[in-house]
Order: C-alpha cells, then structure tokens, then sequence
C-alpha cells in the first residue's frame, strides 16, 4: 500500500499534493547542500570578522571606560589646583614642622583629601607635594618629602599643565595622575591621583579565546597593562609589540601577524584622551579550532532539519490540497449564480487561508453592489420625479410674475410693470437657458434686463450706454453672465456710492481673431494697491470688497479656465475718475464650438 502510494506520488501524472511533496523536499535539499557549502567555506572568514568586531568593541568599551574614570580623576584634580584656601594657601604658608599652625593646615588640608579620596572606589592615594617640601596625602601607600626628584615628579613638572599620566616601571599597584598647582603664573606644587590597578585589570579583562593576549601602551611605548594568564613562551617582547604598534600605524586597526612562529590576528586602538595604545593578539589556531565541531554540528542540523521539513511538507501539502478543493467548490457554486451558499470556513493562516478570506470579503462586496445598484436605481426614478418636478417649478414662477405684471397695468403701475417684466426676462435666461454660451446679444439683453430692475434702487437715474464698433460683434459666442456681473458691480461699488449720476459704458470692438468687451464707470475708482491685491490674488476675500465673488473673480477663473492665457480680465483705474474692466476672448460663431476653434 505505501509503495503504491509513493509510486503514485512520483509518477509523472502525480497529484497535486505528490508535486507539493517533491517540490518541497527537493527544494530543501537543494538549499540546505548550498547552505551548508557557502557557511563552510566562509565559516573561518566569519569567525575571523566576529572575533575581530567582538574584540574592537570590547577594546572600545574598555578604553571608554578607563577614559571616563581619568576624566572624574582630572575633575579632582582640578578641584584641588583651584582651592586656593585649603591648598595653595596651605603649600605656601610659611608654617614648618612642627607647630600648632602646622598641625591645623595638615588637619584641614588632610580632611579635604579624604573627602575626595571617597568620591570613587578606583581611588587608592590622592597627594598634594610642594615644591617647597610640603607633603600631604590621604590614602597608601605612604609618601614624603623623598618624592622630590623622583622621576615620576619631574615627569608630572614636565607634562603637568593639564593632566599627565604616568606608571613606574615594573610597578604593578596603581597608575598616578598628576596636574601642577599653580599660583601667580608659577608652579607651586603637584596634585597627584593614584588609580587602583586592580580596576585597570578588571575594565582590559577582555579575552575572545583562553591564550589572547592584551596589552596597553602608554605614548613612551611602556606597559600600562599586559595579559598575566599568556604563557611565556608565546608572549612577544616588549620590543616585538612596539613593532606591530608602529605597523598598524600605517595598515590600519586591524592585521595578521605572525609572532614566535604563530599567526595572530592583532587588533588595536588608539585612545584619543589619554594617547594610550591598546593591542589585543588573538591566536589563529585556537580561534579556528571550533570550525571542525561547527561543521559537524552544521551536518547534523541540516539532516534534522530536512527530516522535519519532509514530514512538514506531507502535512502541509495534504492540509492545502483540502483547502484548495473546498475554496473550488465555493466558487463554483458563485459561478452558477448563488452568493449565498453555505461558508466552509478555511481558518489556515497561509495564502489558502489568504486566498479564502479574500474570496469571502469580493463575494460579500459583490453582493454588497448589487444591493447598491438595486438602491441606486430606486434612486434614479426618485431623481427623475424630482426632476420633473423641479420643471414646474419654473413655469410657476413665470406665471407668478406675469401674474404681477398684468395687476401691475391695469392698476396703471408702470415701474412695477417693468422691473416684474425684467426679471421675467432675467430669469428666463438664467434658469430656462441651460446652454454655456450665449451671443452676445442675448448677454446685453440680460444686462439691461438688470438695469431696468436696479435703477429703482438709486435716486438719481443711470445711464447704461453700448458702443459697438461693428455690429457683426453681437453674433459672436460669449460665456454665460459674464458681462452682467462686471456691470451690477460697476453700479453698486462704482457709481452707486456717489452723490452724482453716474455712467456705465459697455464698449465692444475686435483685435485680430479677439474680441474686446471693456466696461467703464466713472465712479470713485481704486488705488493701485487694491488693483494689484484683485488682480494678483484673486482668491483672498479682502479683494472682494470692491468686486464680489461673483465678479471679476468669476468671470477672469471662468475666461481662463475655458480658453487660456491671455484671454482674462484685466483692470484699469484712476481714483476719484473712472474704473475700466477689459475682458479679453476669442472669436466664436457656434455655441457649441470648444475652446480651441477660434476663427
């Protein structure tokens, strides 16, 4: 039975869990041998960059730290040179041994330095020496007057202005940090901070394998630290470190050198503080040793893992073949038209699972839609009734005013007469007309409709006046209203306001293929800020106190956006004599003729 089962699966018409099967297992096998070959052939590269990474940051850490424990250590000693009081005061008092004075400055000066010498554990001795002989310290080991002359004095009298750092040779207790006391531009004494060398010892224990070594050079190349656990017979000399020092100087911060007949890879770091060198040696031998137990470990993971890859993909073929053929039949069932069949619910979280949950949610939309358009199609047929009858709403209005009109003459009321008659004939262009362009008889037709309505609003009568240069003009296409709202602005914000009767000119002519419509009121006028702000910011709203909305704005974003630059509006005034609007557009015979033919 299981043969049969295996043949049928690697036959070559398999089953569509046979093929997932072979493709799973064949594209395992095939990854884990190239993953296994690449990782081994560059396993000693890598091992050597995590070593050298490994051991540059420790290096870096290290350093860091020590730099931040000879930073507090400065910080002290700069406490100390600047206490006049307490030290300098106390280094040149003339008081000598022994006296009652003496006995107070020690005991003052004493108490300042153990107050100091407990700021941090690190700290094993701080001292105040004069040049005059004055020696006080608190901490050990003991200390007197016989340091004069000592190179570790002379070294501190040389290198003192700031901070200098010094390690006696062969001595293995502490490093000392010294700084000149000075007063009045001359060194008066030296204050000197011993740093416990067991804290060195502990920041620089950093060692990736058993035999490493680590040392630290100072800038006379002197140890300040070495490795104590190397045997002596792989240690290099002081000489022979000194030499790499000065190589790596010119390769850079990382090399293999060979030392006593063995291969080392050195890293090092130079410490921008204190100018200390620090160099780790780590052998090649004992570092590579591990490869052979990684590639064996490899091995044996590889072969675990592509056996529980092959059962994973028995599972996971069998389970997605299931999933597949139920996904089938619910989509079959779509296709014979029923969007509500009962859901077998595919709870997997691979793409089956995906592809599932994405078939459910189009099912649902399309449903969802088909609601939709079963609403919008009521929709409509509520819109074409309220079309219908926003039809009549019109024609009742007429009526209305017409209504008006006849009362109106038979009560012999000739203005009521004839501002009901305009607006009749306003409104019958404005809401019968739904055509974007007119001629431009009909848009002067509409513009003295309007007069005839708002002339009742002033006291003083207003001419309305038309040039016409050439009356075939009148038969060109214009945009819909827009030289009725230039001509009620120059009403009411030009001519309107002044005590005078005031005078609108319409002045139509051609340029070339252009025809030119200018308007012209001889009311108060504008100031050239105010031309500039409508003109070059048509959107702000404080432009619009000397045009509305529904005035220049309109009709230059309407004129542009249908034909262009440089066809717009453009503006002209004088205060106090006359504001002039020029509308600019090309040529047209047919209203429905675009943009672009011009004749």
């Amino acid at each position: 039975m299981k043969l049969a089962t295996l043949r049928r699966w690697f036959s070559p018409q398999t089953t569509m869990q046979g093929k997932i099967f072979f493709a799973f297992g064949l594209i395992t096998f095939l990854s884990i041998v190239s993953v296994t070959g690449i990782v081994y052939v560059n396993m000693r590269d890598t091992i050597k960059h995590n070593a050298v990474t490994s051991v540059s940051d420790s290096i870096r850490q290290a350093d860091e730290s020590l730099n931040i424990m000879l930073e507090e250590i400065d910080r002290l000693n700069t406490v100390v040179v600047t206490s006049k009081n307490t030290v300098i005061d106390t280094i040149m008092s003339p008081n000598e041994e022994i006296s009652y004075e003496w006995f107070q400055e020690q005991k003052r000066i004493t108490e300042f330095l153990s107050v100091l010498i407990n700021y941090k554990p690190y700290i094993s001795r701080v001292a105040v020496v004069g040049l005059n002989g004055k020696v006080f310290f608190t901490g050990g080991p003991w200390m007197d007057r016989t340091v004069l002359g000592t190179p570790m004095l002379n070294y501190m009298l040389q290198n003192g202005s700031r901070h200098a750092y010094f390690k006696p040779e062969g001595a293995a207790d502490a490093i000392t940090v010294g700084r000149e006391i000075r007063y009045n531009r001359e060194t008066v004494g030296i204050v000197m901070v011993d740093l416990d060398y067991e804290f060195i010892k502990k920041t620089y224990g950093v060692k990736p394998t058993a035999d490493s070594l680590l040392y630290v050079l100072d800038e006379q190349n002197g140890y300040v630290y070495q490795s104590e656990s190397a045997p002596s017979s792989f240690a290099p000399s002081l000489e022979k470190v000194v030499e790499i020092k000065r190589k790596l100087a010119g390769q850079g911060d990382v090399m293999e050198q060979k030392i006593n007949g063995r291969s080392y890879i050195v890293v090092s770091r130079l410490s921008e503080y204190t100018g200390w060198s620090t160099l780790a040696l780590i052998p090649l031998d004992s570092l590579l040793s591990e490869s052979t137990r990684i590639r064996n470990l490899m091995a044996e993971v590889a072969i675990i893992v592509f056996i529980i890859i092959l059962i994973g993909s028995h599972q996971v073929s069998s389970r997605t073949t299931l999933n597949i053929r139920r996904l089938r039949s619910m989509m079959m069932q779509v296709k014979d038209g029923n969007l509500s069949f009962p859901k077998t619910e595919i709870k997997t979280k691979d793409e089956i699972g995906q592809l599932y949950r994405v078939f459910v949610s189009m099912v649902d939309e399309l449903k969802r839609l088909m609601e939709g358009i079963r609403n919008s199609e009521k929709k409509k047929r509520e819109a074409e009734l309220t079309a219908l009858q926003a039809q009549i709403r019109p024609h009742f209005l007429y009526n209305s005013l017409n209504t008006i009109k006849y009362l109106a003459k038979l009560n012999g009321v000739p203005n009521i007469e004839e501002v009901s008659g305009s607006l009749i004939e306003l409104m019958r262009g404005l809401l019968g007309n739904s055509n974007e362009f007119l001629t431009l008889q009909e848009e002067l037709d509409y513009v003295f409709s309007y007069v005839s309505i708002v002339k009742y609003k002033y006291m003083e009568p207003i001419q309305v006046h038309t040039q016409i240069e050439d009356e075939s003009l009148l038969g060109c296409k214009v945009l819909k209203l827009m030289l009725q709202p230039l001509v009620e602005n120059a009403i009411m914000h030009g001519i309107g306001p002044s005590e005078n009767g005031g005078q609108v000119l319409i002045r139509v002519y051609a340029e070339d293929q252009d025809v030119l419509i200018e308007v012209i009121d001889n009311g108060k006028g504008m100031e050239q800020e105010q031309m500039d702000a409508l003109l070059g910011s048509l959107d702000r709203e404080d432009a619009a106190s000397r045009f509305s909305s529904m005035g220049i704005r309109n009709a230059h974003e309407r004129i542009v956006r249908m034909f262009g630059e440089p066809y717009g509006l453009s503006l002209h005034s004088e205060p106090g004599l006359y504001t002039k609007v020029e509308i600019r557009f090309p040529k047209i015979h047919h209203a429905e003729t675009s943009a672009q033919e011009v004749v």
